[in-house]
Order: structure tokens, then C-alpha cells, then sequence
């Protein structure tokens, strides 16, 4: 029979990380791509598949920023 043994700090620290992983994937911003092939345009977040909706092509070229 095994007793219960509380989380160690790096145990905590963990679970933790995980927390604010999954809340920063949640309010990630979006990126804006082009298609290759049919130039739709395309906004992906971070971890989300490199492909368009549309058409299900995977070359994506990012657009230029205007600063």
C-alpha cells in the first residue's frame, strides 16, 4: 500500500508552466499568411496547421508588416 506523497516544488513549477502555456495559446495573436496557389489570405496562431482552408495547400508566404 502506497501512502500519498504532496508534489515536490519542480513537480508544481510544471503544472504551472503548463497553465500559462495553454493561457498564452488562447489569447496568442494571429498571424496573417498569403496561399501560393489560390492567394487567399490565411490567419494561423501559433501550433495551428501550416495550411490553407481553402484550398489545402501548404506553402504559405507571411505578408509584409507596414512600419
Amino acid at each position: 500500500m502506497s501512502s500519498y506523497n504532496p508534489p515536490t516544488q519542480g513537480q508544481q513549477t510544471a503544472i504551472n508552466m503548463q497553465t500559462v502555456n495553454s493561457a498564452y495559446q488562447d489569447n496568442a495573436r494571429s498571424v496573417e499568411y498569403t496561399c501560393g496557389d489560390c492567394d487567399s489570405a490565411v490567419s494561423l496562431k501559433r501550433g495551428e496547421p501550416i495550411r490553407c482552408r481553402n484550398c489545402g495547400h501548404r506553402v504559405l508566404y507571411k505578408q509584409r508588416t507596414n512600419r
